[in-house]
C-alpha cells in the first residue's frame, strides 16, 4: 500500500538527516539558544527582509496555533476561522478549550474575505457576545486553495481596519509560495499578516514550525509562555538544524515546488480523463470525483482520505503529495484509473 493520505509519512529529508548526523556531537547551548538556531533565525529574516520581528521554534501546527492563538486573545475574546479551517475541524477543540469561542464561516474554497467577515462583525458588536479579535487563515487551505498576495493583503487590509489581527496558519506554505502566479514571498507574507508559521513537519523536516511573530501583541511575552506550556524543547537545536538547512539554497521551496507538480500532474490527467473536482485547489492537495467502485479498486494499492460523499455512487477523495512522493507510484495511480476507464 502506498500512501497518498498526507505529506509527513515519510521521516526527513536526505540533507536534514545529514546535517543532524554531522552535528550529532557538537556541544550547544539549549532552549533554541543554540547556533543552529540563531543562524535559522537569520536566514529567515534575511528572507523576510525585516530584523524586527520575533521567530520561534515549535514542534507542531497544532502546538503553534494553540500557542499563539491564545497568547493573544483576552478572556472575551474571540477567533474567527472557516468553518473548514484546521482549529475548527482537527485539533480537538483545542483553541476553545483555553476559553475562547471559535466563530466559524461557511466559504465555498475555504478562503475568508472581506466579505465575509464583514457579516460577523455586524452580528458580534456588543457586550452580550464575544468580541472578535484574531482572523485565522491557513495558506493553503485545507481545501487546497490558495491565498494569492493580493487577497491577503485585501483581507490584511481589512483586519487592520476593523481591530482585528490576521494570523496565518502556514503548515504547507511552501506549496503556496512555489506557485509563481500568487505572487507570494516570505516577506510579503510577512507584510500583510501579523503572525504567521513557515511549516516543516509537512515540508520534509522530522517535526517543526518556525513562527514568525512581527505585531508587538503576538510578541509580548511569549517565551514564557512557550515554557510554561511545555513547549520550550532544550534540545531545540534539534529545530534550528532542520530550518538551518530548510532554508540554504531554499530547499523548502523546491520541495514545495516538487510536491506541487506531482499534484498538478495528477490534476491534469484527471480532468482529461472527464474527471471532476471539489475545489479548483493549485498546491499539493487536490480533490477529485470518483465513482465509487473504482475508490474500491485503488484502495487495493493506495492509501488516501474519503473527504465528502458527493452522492450514492460518487465520493470525493483527498490526494496529498510530498517532497518524498515516488513519480513512480503517481503514475501508477492515473494508470489504474485510465485501466477502469478503457483507456489503456
Amino acid at each position: 500500500m502506498y500512501n497518498l493520505k498526507d505529506d509527513y509519512s515519510e521521516g526527513a529529508h536526505p540533507k536534514i538527516i545529514e546535517s543532524l548526523v554531522k552535528s550529532n556531537l557538537v556541544q550547544e547551548d539549549g532552549y533554541s539558544m543554540d547556533s543552529f538556531s540563531k543562524e535559522a533565525i537569520r536566514l529567515l529574516k534575511q528572507e523576510l527582509n525585516n530584523d524586527d520581528v520575533d521567530i520561534h521554534f515549535i514542534s507542531g501546527g497544532t502546538q503553534t496555533n494553540l500557542l499563539a492563538i491564545s497568547s493573544v486573545l483576552r478572556p472575551h475574546e474571540a477567533c474567527i476561522s472557516a468553518t473548514t479551517g484546521h482549529i475548527a475541524t482537527h485539533e480537538a477543540g483545542a483553541i476553545e478549550a483555553t476559553g475562547h469561542k471559535v466563530i466559524m464561516v461557511d466559504t465555498e474554497d475555504g478562503k475568508l474575505n472581506k466579505k465575509l467577515l464583514k457579516p460577523v462583525l455586524q452580528k458580534y458588536n456588543f457586550e452580550y457576545a464575544v468580541k472578535p479579535k484574531v482572523v485565522y487563515i491557513s495558506n493553503p487551505t485545507e481545501l487546497g486553495t490558495v491565498y494569492s498576495k493580493e487577497e491577503l493583503k485585501s483581507l490584511y487590509d481589512y483586519c487592520l481596519g476593523n481591530n482585528l489581527l490576521l494570523y496565518l496558519d502556514g503548515a504547507r506554505l511552501a506549496s503556496a509560495i512555489a506557485l509563481e502566479e500568487m505572487e507570494l514571498s516570505l516577506e510579503n507574507i510577512n507584510k500583510y499578516s501579523d503572525a504567521f508559521f513557515l511549516g516543516g513537519t509537512k515540508n520534509g523536516a522530522l517535526l517543526g514550525e518556525a513562527l514568525i511573530l512581527s505585531n508587538d501583541e503576538f510578541k509580548k511575552d511569549f517565551r514564557y509562555i512557550l515554557k510554561q506550556k511545555g513547549a520550550m524543547l532544550a534540545k531545540g537545536r534539534i529545530m534550528g538544524i532542520q530550518f538551518k538547512t530548510l532554508l540554504e539554497d531554499q530547499l523548502y521551496l523546491k520541495l514545495g515546488a516538487y510536491a506541487n507538480g506531482l499534484a498538478k500532474y495528477t490534476n491534469n490527467e484527471l480532468r482529461n480523463l472527464g474527471i471532476e473536482f471539489l475545489v479548483d485547489s493549485p498546491s499539493n492537495q487536490i480533490f477529485p470525483i470518483l465513482e465509487n467502485n473504482l475508490i474500491k479498486e485503488l484502495r487495493n494499492s493506495f492509501n488516501f482520505y474519503d473527504w465528502e460523499k458527493i452522492s450514492e455512487d460518487k465520493t470525493c477523495i483527498r490526494l496529498v503529495f510530498s517532497w518524498a512522493t515516488k513519480e513512480e507510484k503517481v503514475k501508477e495511480f492515473v494508470n489504474i484509473i485510465k485501466n477502469f476507464k478503457g483507456i489503456n
